[in-house]
């Protein structure tokens, strides 16, 4: 599990995928810092890396990466229990506002490097 802060290549991604998931890499993108972790089994671990490292909560959400997808709408997919959020208007897996997720693509854009 990693912080990303600068960038993460595609390939590296595609290493993760395959040694945990097969295809998919579960990450928590941070939209105030712009930053994510990636790596782990579950979003909650990554969250909690993020929260121990200053973020905070209410900016963290939960998406998968398909490396193998990079560059199609299917590269990032919107859905983890940690985005279930009543107080802050998301009440899904998914995440709801789409000012957050194109704040949560335009990082992953950023970071995720060919």
């Amino acid at each position: 599990m990693q912080v990303v802060r600068e960038t993460i290549t595609l390939s590296t991604l595609a290493e993760m995928a395959e040694s945990m998931f097969g295809n998919l890499v579960k990450a928590v993108v941070d939209i105030e810092q712009g930053i994510m972790a990636v790596g782990a089994e579950m979003h909650a671990d990554e969250e909690a890396l993020l929260l121990e490292d200053g973020s905070p909560q209410p900016s963290l959400w939960g998406i998968n990466l398909y490396p193998a997808q990079f560059g199609t709408p299917r590269f990032i997919e919107f859905d983890s229990v940690i985005n279930i959020r009543p107080r802050q208007g998301n009440r899904t897996r998914s995440v709801d506002d789409a000012a957050v997720r194109a704040a949560v693509t335009s990082i992953v854009n950023r970071l995720v490097a060919r």
